[in-house]
């Protein structure tokens, strides 16, 4: 599953599962752009890439914001020379019951999961649609499959997220621009190494693989759809879990 000779942006991509993907993108051959809100830690990320031999650059901004959106997507095609994959992998969490989460904390997880999508997929649609080949990669999660109490607004966004990559894929297959999402189950990062130890033990029992998935092994699953290997493969989620979700 080589990758030279194309052109990657990932959104969140500073740290965490973001930075597992533009690792093994870049690994595989492919020119790396990333973003993320903290711009000091992408620009890090980006010359840990750099030393990989490819070429790679850093953007900040948010995603849920228009203009901020597009100007990234179109700079980050612009210093690639092209923009081939983009992988929205920027996302928050904002946890609560239903009956105690504020309207801001939907609309903020919201925006972000699921607008920043559209907006940075609209943007590079427009690349991807006229170049007639390009790869969009969504990072859904399992919950958006099977819910999950105290996530109402994160579920939302990913379920969403699942269906907006089946639409895209209709309507773009004509351009030879396939769209795939890829939805992983509870992976070892900051977020669920700060879990109590009773509720990481708790989680690993529902995992018949016993064990917390790895930022490498979503990545392994992206840097699939991105290849060649997946030419003929769109509008499909690959579930990365372990098998908690079947």
């Amino acid at each position: 599953m080589h990758l030279q000779g194309r052109s990657a942006l990932i959104t969140g991509a500073a740290q965490g599962i973001g930075k597992a993907i533009a690792l093994s993108l870049a690994r595989a051959g492919a020119d790396v752009a990333i973003s993320d809100v903290n711009l000091d830690k992408a620009k890090e990320t980006a010359a840990e890439l750099s030393a990989l031999g490819v070429k790679a650059f850093a953007f900040g901004g948010s995603v849920a914001d228009g203009a901020a959106a597009t100007a990234m997507v179109e700079d980050a095609a612009s210093a690639l020379g092209k923009l081939d994959i983009l992988v929205n992998n920027a996302g928050i969490t904002r946890d609560n019951l239903i009956m105690r989460m504020k309207e801001d904390d939907w609309d903020l997880v919201l925006d972000i999961n699921l607008k920043g999508a559209f907006l940075c997929s609209k943007a590079a649609l427009k690349i991807m649609s006229k170049a007639r080949t390009g790869r969009i990669i969504n990072i859904a999660s399992i919950v958006g499959a099977m819910g999950n109490a105290g996530q109402a607004n994160y579920v939302a966004s990913k379920a969403g997220l699942i269906g907006f990559t089946k639409t895209i894929a209709r309507e773009y297959a004509s351009r030879n621009v396939t769209a795939n999402a890829v939805a992983p189950g509870f992976i070892d990062t900051a977020m669920t190494q700060a879990l109590p130890e009773k509720v990481r033990e708790d989680l690993m029992k529902q995992i018949p693989l016993a064990r917390l998935g790895s930022p490498e092994d979503v990545a392994a699953a992206v840097k699939f759809l991105a290849s060649d290997s997946a030419a003929y493969i769109t509008g499909q989620v690959i579930h990365v879990n372990g098998g908690m979700y079947m």
